[in-house]
C-alpha cells in the first residue's frame, strides 16, 4: 500500500471537469501541487457523495493553501461529470474505470454481497511538489470519512 513518504504512482487518466480532459498527475505538480487524491467508492452513494460536498465546502481553504482536489472512482468520466453538476462540485474528479490507480495505491475493496468489485476504498493521498506522499490515510470501513482537519493540516505543512 502507497504511504507517507513513498513516491506517488504517476498515472494519467480522464479528468471530468465539465467536459473531459487527459490528467497526468506528474505532469500537473509543479503548478497545482500539492494534490489531494480522495479516492471514493462510488458516485451517488450517500457517504460519497457528503465526503465530495465536504471537499467543495473547503475548497476555499485548499485555494488559500495553493492545492488542488481531486476525487477519484472507477465510475465513468461521464458520470463523474453529472454527479459534480447535480453536486455543484467546482473540483475535477478523475475516472478509474479501468481500476489502474486503485491497483497503482492498493486501495481496492468489494462489495460481495452487493456484487460490486474492485472500487477503490475511501483513501486520500496528498502528493507534494516532488511527487512524494505527504499524507496518507486508507479506510477499510466505507462508512467513515476522512479526518478533513487533518488533511488540510497536512497539505498546511507542504505550503
Amino acid at each position: 500500500m502507497v504511504t507517507t513518504g513513498d513516491a506517488a504512482p504517476d498515472f494519467t487518466a480522464p479528468l471530468a471537469n465539465g467536459d473531459i480532459e487527459e490528467f497526468t498527475l506528474s505532469e500537473r505538480l509543479e503548478d497545482e501541487a500539492p494534490i489531494v487524491l480522495a479516492f471514493f467508492p462510488g458516485a451517488f452513494t450517500s457517504v460519497c457523495t457528503t465526503e465530495m460536498c465536504t471537499f467543495q465546502d473547503r475548497l476555499a481553504t485548499f485555494n488559500d493553501l495553493d492545492a488542488s482536489v481531486y476525487g477519484v472512482s472507477r465510475d465513468s468520466p461521464f458520470t463523474l461529470n453529472e454527479f459534480r453538476a447535480q453536486n455543484d462540485l467546482e473540483f475535477g474528479l478523475l475516472s478509474d474505470y479501468n481500476k489502474e490507480l486503485i491497483d497503482d495505491y492498493d486501495v481496492e475493496m468489494d462489495f460481495a454481497d452487493l456484487g460490486v468489485y474492485g472500487v477503490a476504498k475511501r483513501s486520500v493521498f496528498v502528493v507534494d511538489g516532488d511527487g512524494e506522499v505527504a499524507y496518507s490515510w486508507v479506510s477499510d470501513d466505507p462508512g467513515v470519512e476522512p479526518d478533513y482537519d487533518e488533511v488540510e493540516a497536512a497539505v498546511e505543512d507542504l505550503s
